[in-house]
């Protein structure tokens, strides 16, 4: 019987990816990855073959593998992920150190946020802000249940989860800071049918001709709802950056900034409400 080290070998070279060949062994052996290194020449038997090729094939046609494997490493957080949400990305990392640079340490503060998917940016707050009350809302029942069930995973019960739309879920709240990673690629976009895309939710994808519905909603409805002084962060796309500055600075938001990801491209937008 083939070892695991040939196992991974010849689904490397399917795949053009070592890592991802490992991952997938790991989840079929349902062992840590690391495992592997140390048990490199231990034989696998016919059953864990044929699995290992059934998820080696199915990475082939262009399923994630976030989604054969169930889950995605995220912040400090493993988060379990399924076709119901987007699956969480490095670069949304930026949105996550922005909004803990304006929340307190060691004081209660109100969050939202918009759009929630596995709860990934939300639950990445609530763990490093554990003063602060965290409601997450989304459009998707099945998504929020994802969310509820990563909350649970990692004891996190000061996140709240609400059914709906952008804000509609939060009438009558105020909030110090919203942060959204909402739909941003535009309807027609061709890398919507190709690779990881093709594979997530449609909805939490893309949002009208030029990206930017489901971005002005958010900035329309926010003053509404933020406190004096309150801010909103919204991720976008690399070359959206100027046109949300410009939504931001027209809808009354102050001290307006664009951040840059790990790959130096607008990522980040944000503005202060000086609003009552």
């Amino acid at each position: 019987m083939p070892d695991a080290r040939n196992a991974v070998r010849e689904a490397a070279q399917r795949l053009g990816d070592r890592t991802e060949a490992e991952l997938l062994l790991a989840y079929v052996l349902d062992r840590p990855r690391s495992w592997l290194i140390a048990h490199a020449d231990d034989a696998l038997d016919a059953a864990q073959l044929q699995a290992y090729a059934r998820v080696v094939e199915r990475r082939a046609t262009g399923e994630p593998v976030a989604y054969i494997v169930g889950h995605r490493g995220f912040w400090s957080l493993d988060l379990e992920v399924t076709p119901a949400t987007l699956i969480p990305r490095p670069e949304t990392e930026l949105l996550v150190e922005l909004a803990l640079e304006r929340l307190p340490r060691d004081a209660a503060a109100h969050v939202a946020d918009l759009g929630t998917g596995s709860g990934a940016i939300a639950l990445a707050i609530a763990r490093e802000r554990p003063h602060a009350r965290i409601v997450a809302t989304d459009v998707s029942a099945d998504a929020l249940a994802v969310a509820q069930r990563n909350a649970l995973g990692h004891q996190l019960a000061h996140v709240s989860f609400l059914k709906g739309p952008w804000f509609i879920p939060l009438a009558g709240q105020r909030l110090d800071v919203v942060v959204s990673n909402p739909p941003y690629i535009e309807s027609a976009d061709p890398h919507l049918l190709e690779g990881d895309l093709r594979f997530e939710p449609r909805g939490a994808l893309a949002a009208g001709a030029d990206g930017l519905d489901d971005i002005r909603r958010i900035v329309d409805g926010a003053g509404r709802h933020l406190r004096a002084n309150g801010w909103l962060l919204l991720e976008h796309g690399w070359n959206q950056g100027e046109a949300v500055r410009l939504l931001l600075r027209n809808a009354g938001f102050a001290d307006i900034f664009t951040a840059r990801d790990i790959e130096d491209r607008e990522r980040v937008s944000a503005g202060c409400w000086l609003g009552g």
